[in-house]
Formats: structure tokens, sequence, C-alpha cells
């Protein structure tokens, strides 16, 4: 009999439902990807406000004493958009504010050990078993928000149910004073005879994540090189050195159905294509008029939206990007993101400096994210580090060419031959990579962009190789498909896609054996349809860890 892999995935972000970043968007795509794929995947987050009213068929399946922060009531609902079941942990006086993380004034909440405690507390009694919701074969938690769940797990002594964590950003922790740690109901074994959770004299959820976990998994093959060692590592690249052997890497996939340039809602019926450009320049001139600088079709726009933080380096960006407009007559910079504030009060005075030439929004909004990336001629994206980096994806999908730093997930997706290459072999090129964080090294590559842009044959052709990259979901699911089997070769899929059906059959991966390196989990076949009518097929390319096994394609 064929038992269907079951699997909960317990997050504190997931689009559409609950959002401050990239990690909503990356739980909310592999899961739908999973679903298509054949597995019982289900969904555990904290109901925030807003959370609940937007769930299909609401009902109650549990209460939840004792945990830490308090009773709470686990509901259960449908996300019509995500199209899997949803479990919400209902307990206002930790959930219900107006902020996910922070209050008012920017710093995060007092509470948050105990928030998120009580989330993988509540994940590690759903394994343990709950009558009323199915009793799931892999636990997959995301990030510091989910990583006491193996721990817990381990406390209540869940031997038969696997755990997975995937780190999309090691320099976010959960780290506490350790005088916290029987609130959120760790006990002292727990904490001293494990050294799970003891960092530098405090709590570490993360550090607990990664000692008590199953497997590993890493967002980008470059990231998951670099947390290794200590210029990345941010404290834990030791822990992380004895967990390799269960570490891979597993790049992140994009929505190629919501940022597609042939069918985006927000650009205002300009649709465009790799054969039929011709309206990428009406997104441009709108573009210019959404961010008040002179429309003119001759002018080369450089979008930036990120973060105005100094992990984006957002404080090089301030003395790069005027180094650049001085330089460069035509350019013209469109900016918008929110942050650091003194960062955000320069840039507008960037911007009052140039007049017709800088225009800067601080904020976030949806509809001008989108017609950054379509109207504009290259994307600015520096970081000092860069778990995966999402922003060169979506530039790429609408041709605009992205300058990156040559750090993490970026390093993998971009490509580009180098500085010191002949012009001509650019053409194979997606993109500008750059090293360094000084002001100088960002405008250098800013004049090579732009050096590129006057050559139109070069340009073009960098402009198709992203356009026809494939970053989808549907790609990216195979792998974490074949890391769960790793985990539980009892259990199979009850419906495994004929597109996928050779990953688990005729190739039969397996994942390596503890060793001194990383290794990459299987590629899938090449081919793979579209994920019904929500998502286009496309897939990512990346060499592998320590050139060990093969890559995600």
């Amino acid at each position: 009999m064929i038992v269907t892999l079951k699997v909960l995935a317990v997050s504190a972000e997931a689009y559409p439902l609950a959002k401050t970043g990239g990690l909503g968007d990356a739980v909310s795509g592999m899961l739908y990807a999973l679903a298509e794929d054949g597995v019982d995947v289900r969904l555990l987050l904290p109901a925030y406000r807003g959370v609940v009213e937007q769930l299909e068929r609401v009902h109650e399946v549990a209460q939840l004493c004792g945990l830490p922060g308090g009773d709470a009531v686990l509901l259960s609902g449908d996300c019509p958009e995500l199209g899997i079941p949803v479990l919400a942990l209902v307990n206002d006086a930790l959930y219900d504010r107006d902020m996910l993380y922070v209050g008012p004034d920017g710093e995060g909440f007092d509470d948050n050990d105990l928030r998120y405690a009580a989330l993988s507390c509540a994940a590690a009694r759903l394994a343990r078993g709950i009558a009323s919701v199915p009793r799931p074969h892999v636990v997959h938690a995301h990030d510091w928000h989910a990583a006491l769940t193996p721990l817990f797990m381990r406390q209540l002594r869940v031997d038969d149910v696997r755990s997975v964590l995937t780190l999309h950003n090691l320099a976010f922790q959960g780290d506490f004073s350790v005088d916290r740690a029987s609130r959120i109901g760790i006990n002292e074994d727990s904490l001293l005879q494990e050294a799970c959770l003891d960092h530098n004299g405090r709590i570490n959820f993360l550090k607990a994540g990664i000692r008590c976990s199953d497997l590993i998994t890493v967002v980008s093959h470059q990231y998951a090189r670099e947390i290794l060692t200590p210029d990345f590592g941010c404290g834990l690249q030791e822990d992380l050195l004895h967990r390799r052997s269960q570490t891979i890497a597993i790049p992140n996939g994009i929505d190629m159905a919501l940022w597609n340039p042939q069918a985006d809602r927000y650009l205002k019926n300009r649709p465009f294509s790799i054969r039929h450009m011709e309206n990428k320049s009406f997104c441009k001139a709108e573009l210019q008029r959404v961010f008040d600088v002179d429309e003119d079709s001759s002018r080369i726009v450089l979008i930036m939206g990120s973060r105005l933080t100094t992990q984006k380096m957002a404080d090089v960006a301030l003395h790069a990007l005027p180094m650049a407009l001085d330089a460069h007559p035509r350019l013209q910079v469109c900016l918008m993101g929110q942050g650091d504030k003194a960062i955000e009060r320069a840039l507008q005075e960037m911007a009052e400096r140039y007049p017709g030439r800088c225009g800067v929004r601080i904020g976030f909004n949806e509809q001008r994210a989108h017609l950054l990336h379509a109207g504009g001629d290259i994307l600015l994206h520096g970081s000092r580090f860069e778990p995966f980096g999402l922003t060169p994806l979506y530039s790429m999908r609408y041709g605009t060419i992205p300058i990156g730093s040559r750090v993490g997930g970026m390093v993998d997706t971009i490509r580009d031959p180098g500085p010191e290459c002949a012009v001509p072999s650019m053409q194979a090129a997606t993109g500008v990579l750059f090293s360094g964080d000084r002001p100088d090294d960002m405008m250098s590559a800013i004049s090579r962009a732009v050096g590129l842009y006057d050559r139109p044959a070069i340009w073009r052709a960098m402009q198709a190789n992203g356009m026809r990259l494939d970053f989808s979901w549907s790609r990216v699911a195979p792998a974490y498909l074949s890391a769960y089997q790793s985990l539980r070769p009892d259990v199979a899929l009850d419906r495994i896609p004929e597109r996928r059906r050779g990953i688990f059959s005729a190739r039969n991966w397996q994942l390596g054996k503890a060793s001194s390196s990383l290794v990459a989990v299987p590629s899938s076949q090449s081919g793979a349809a579209a994920l019904a009518s929500r998502r286009i097929s496309h897939g990512i390319r990346s060499d592998s860890i320590a050139d060990r096994g093969p890559s995600v394609a």
C-alpha cells in the first residue's frame, strides 16, 4: 500500500497570509509546488491579525494547553491562493498586533521568544500526534522562528518523524537571554548537556535547529559555502561545519506567473516578451513619470528597490550613485525602499540635488515594484551578504540587466565572465557582478553596465539570456522531494507527475553520505511542464556544492 508523504511546514511567514520579505514568498512558492507534486503538505503559522480572515472553511481542530506564552487554539482552513490546508495558531496576546516582529519604535517585540517558542512547541505536538490532524512524516521548519521545533520534538521523544530546517538568512538567529529558558519550555538538560541552545552564554534558537534537525537545507550553493566561514557564518560556522554532511543546498525559486512581463496585471496592458520588446519603452516612460524624472527614451534608467540598510549596501549606494550620475549624463536613477532613517533622508536629499534625473520613493508599493523592473534598464542590487537574492531574478524576467555583488545566491544566478573578459564574450552573460563594498567598486560596475548598454547587440543578447532563464518553483520542488524521501524512504507519493517520475524511480538519486563537503541534491528532468494555470515552468541552474553530486537544474 502506498502511503501519501505528509509534510508539516512551520513558518512565521507565507504569502499572502503574512509577509515582510523574501521568506514569505519563498515559503508559499515552495508549498504550492510541493502540493502540485503530490505531497500532502500543511502549513502551520501564527494567527497574526488578518490571517484567519483570509482562510475559507475555518474550524477549530484542537486546544493546545500549556504552550509558551499561554494556551492556544489551533484552527484549520484553506487558503485559496496557496491551495493547501493552513493551521493557524491562535493566541491573541501573542499575535494580534499591528506588525509581525517589531513595534512602532522599530525594535523587536520583547516577547518574540515566547511567540516563536509557542509556534515550535505547537509543531512538535503535531508531530507527536493530535487526533484531528494528520500526523506528518516530515516537519519542515523555516528560519529561526521555527528552529526550536526539532529540539521540542526531541524533548517529546518523537522519534519516527523527521525534521528539516531551511536557512533563509543566518543573520537572524533568535538570540535571547539565558534566563528565559524556563519560560519558553526548555529544561536545563537540553540547554546544558546537549549544548543545543547555549551560544556565548545566551539562548540561540537557530543553533538549536542546526544541532537537532535531521537535515539542513540552504537556499543557494554559494551561500552554503560561505556560511562555513567566519566572514559569513555569523558565529555559527563551527556548528554548521559539524553538520555539513547533513547539509544540502537547494536554490529558491520565484513565482513565474506573478513576475511575468507577458501577463503582468500592474503594467496597464503593456505586455512584452523576448521577441516583442516594444512595450518595455512604454513601461520606461511610465516609470519616469511615476518617479518624476525627465521622460526621455534615450536616458539609461538605473533602478534600485530594496531595504535601505547596510546589508543591502544602501550606505555605499548613497556615495556611488552621485558619482555615477556625474560621470554619465544620460543616467537616471529611480529608487524605492525603506529602512535606516538616516539613509532614507540622505537619499531624498540626493534626489533634490539631481532634479529630473533622480527619483526616490520611501516605502514599498507592489505596483511600483513591478513597474521598476518592467521600465528599468539596469538594476543595482548591492549586498554585503545575500542568501539567495530574489530581486535580480525579477529584473531578468523583464529584460532589466542586474548589477549584483559577488556574494551568495547572486553568484549562482547572475552569469558574468568578469570585468577582464573581452566585451563580445558578454553576449553569454545575464548581468554584471562586482566584488568589494566601496563606492568605487559599485561605481565601476555601474560604468561597466552603462558601457554595455551602448553595445545594442550585446545588450539585447544579455536581455534575452536573462528572460529565458528558468527559475520557477516547479523545477525546485523535486529537490525537496528527494530530500524528504532520503529521510523517509518508507513513504512514497500517491501520485507522481509524469514529468517528475524519473526522479524517484529510474534515476533513484540518493543524498550523499557523510563527507567533508556539502553535497547537492539531484537535478530535475528537462522539459518540466507548467504548474497548473497559476505558474509557468522555469528552473534554475547552478553548480553543486564543492563540485560533488548533481546540481539543481
